[in-house]
């Protein structure tokens, strides 16, 4: 056994002569004991800012194009791994998610053959446009596979409800689902996994050059614009914001100005075939792609910029695909806005698509060994499976470059095979990384105990919060108690102290669980990082915080922080 420190403070358990609180110095070590610090009754305190925020708007830009519908069926499937992550009772984020397509137009899918969302946000049931789940005049259907069989949910159960965003208090419905606080903006009875069953599924007859990078570039700003109604207050100032791309093919964000580069009169220096009939998607990875290396297993891809002749490395105004400085520049800024209100924050992006199953992208000519393909796309497939469904079809998907920068730019690694058949794998690793970015409210100075005869740490604290434009801060109260502790509702929700109060704290201490009420019980992070004082902060359901709001706590300190929080902060 460790010798002990004198002025060490232990809780003495069953066997011992005195069973009290005391000052250790001599006597009965022969039974388990809590070590507490002793206290000297100090007034020093600090106050810190905590970590509160949950908010988190989504963006899912789906692929909506011709090879899409079994991806589409799987992603739907496995959305429940993303959901519960999000929605599991350490987390309870605040979230938006909104889903648009890649369709953004082209000289080739003029208005009429496909319904270019151009970023528009997409909030209806497959079954509800069930004629988009066709391709080809019919010789590809999957209203079956992609959205009867897995949509089972009516029109009453996907009614959306009027909500407000921080731009718009008159409450209507919005283009997205969202989950703010416990309120939903569904019906209560309508579980938010089997909606986005319904919701998800975007169809195959989107264009098949698809502008996976433009279509959220125009979300984003759409979701800024105020004369945008379907999107205006999408995005949250303080909001985590994350983008997942679901796609088998390459980025085809071109720059309207330079369309000739489909056109049949116009310049067919990215065409595979200068003499065909039509264009393929070739066009999109020989536009803004560069390889070296053997091309059988390219050394490295590069997206680059090139102009109508096929030159490469020229000026921004002149590359015939958008920029990557455009997109990269749009969450770049959008990242160091929320920092401003919290300097860890942090954009993150995602894709399923054509890498394999670890992940890695791989590149390779295979005009010797597949010319349909290389024709059709202007490299080999990134990645290849069975098709359950159609032996003699393998499942195939492009290889990113582009999507690829951007992910690498802010999320590095967050890339998954859109071969797979099953995304939940995907699905959870994404959220994860969104739940990293919702930690608990941790306390991170050692506290006082003011009351050396409980099992658990007793501080004590005020705690403020500071909404946005205004500089009085305002006094929260402590969430209601009982004799057990913390009151919880039905939903295991904190309870208000008051009818007029819209906002508590609760005080966790129990690390140990030894109270027998959930209530005060810290989390593993919190408890990991050796912090004696956890924050909850609970909100009446309807009434989320402004976008914005700090919220600030002043405890206690202890006199002796190295004995009583040894290691505190990991």
């Amino acid at each position: 056994m460790s010798p002990l420190k004198l002025g060490t403070k232990f809780t003495l358990l069953a066997g011992c002569a005195v069973a009290m609180t005391m000052t250790m110095t001599s006597g009965c070590l022969n039974h388990p004991l809590k070590p507490v610090e002793l206290e000297k009754g100090s007034e020093v305190e600090d106050q810190l800012q905590l970590t509160v925020n949950k908010d988190v708007d989504i963006l899912f830009v789906i692929d909506n194009s011709g090879s899409m519908g079994e991806e589409q069926a799987i992603l739907a499937n496995n959305f429940g791994s993303f959901i519960q992550v999000l929605e599991a009772d350490d987390v309870e984020a605040n979230y938006r998610l909104g889903i648009t397509t890649s369709d953004n137009g082209n000289p080739w899918c003029p208005p009429g053959t496909t319904t270019p969302e151009a970023g528009n946000l997409v909030l209806s049931s497959c079954k509800a446009r069930i004629g988009d789940f066709i391709f080809n005049n019919g010789e590809t259907d999957v209203t079956d596979l992609a959205c009867n069989d897995i949509c089972t949910l009516d029109a009453t159960a996907l009614e959306v409800l009027p909500s407000t965003t921080d731009y718009d208090s008159t409450p209507k419905p919005r283009k997205w689902l969202e989950n703010i606080e416990g309120k939903k903006n569904i019906p209560d009875s309508t579980d938010t996994e089997e909606a986005f069953k319904c919701f998800g599924p975007q169809g195959i007859n989107g264009c098949g050059f698809e502008s996976q990078l433009e279509s959220m570039y125009l979300a984003l700003i759409r979701a800024q614009n105020a004369e945008e109604v379907g999107s205006y207050g999408f995005l949250r100032a303080s909001a985590i914001l994350a983008v997942v791309f679901v796609t088998d093919e390459a980025d085809c964000s071109y720059n309207k100005s330079f369309a000739e580069i489909f056109e049949q009169d116009g310049n067919r220096v990215f065409w595979s075939d200068p003499a065909a009939a039509f264009p393929t998607s070739a066009v999109c990875w020989n536009a803004g792609v560069d390889c070296e290396g053997d091309p059988s297993n390219y050394d490295a891809c590069n997206a680059v910029n090139k102009d109508v002749d096929g030159n490469i490395g020229v000026d921004n105004k002149d590359a015939v695909l958008h920029p990557m400085s455009r997109y990269i520049g749009l969450l770049d800024g959008l990242e160091k806005e929320k920092q401003e209100l919290n300097a860890e924050q942090e954009v993150i992006v995602a894709l399923i698509g054509g890498v394999a199953s670890d992940g890695t992208p791989f590149y390779g000519d295979v005009s010797g060994t597949n010319p349909m393909f290389q024709s059709s796309f202007g490299i080999g497939p990134g990645c290849e499976a069975p098709n359950p469904i159609n032996p003699a079809e393998p499942v195939q998907a492009v290889p990113p470059v582009r999507l690829r920068d951007l992910v690498e730019e802010f999320t590095p690694g967050n890339m998954f095979s859109i071969c797979q058949q099953d995304y939940s794998f995907a699905m959870e690793a994404i959220a994860q990384r969104i739940r990293d970015q919702i930690q608990p409210a941790c306390y991170t100075k050692c506290v006082k105990d003011t009351d050396a005869s409980t099992e658990i740490v007793d501080p004590e604290c005020t705690v403020e919060e500071d909404p946005p434009g205004n500089d009085n801060t305002v006094k929260i109260q402590e969430c209601e108690r009982d004799a057990a502790g913390y009151v919880l509702d039905g939903n295991g929700d904190y309870s208000m102290p008051g009818t007029g109060v819209n906002v508590c704290y609760a005080l966790l201490t129990d690390d140990s669980m030894s109270t027998g009420s959930v209530g005060d019980d810290m989390s593993e992070y919190c408890m990991d990082e050796n912090f004696n004082l956890e924050f909850k902060i609970a909100r009446r359901p309807g009434f989320p915080a402004t976008g914005g709001t700090s919220i600030s706590a002043t405890c206690s300190l202890a006199d002796f922080p190295d004995v009583t929080c040894p290691g505190i902060g990991g």
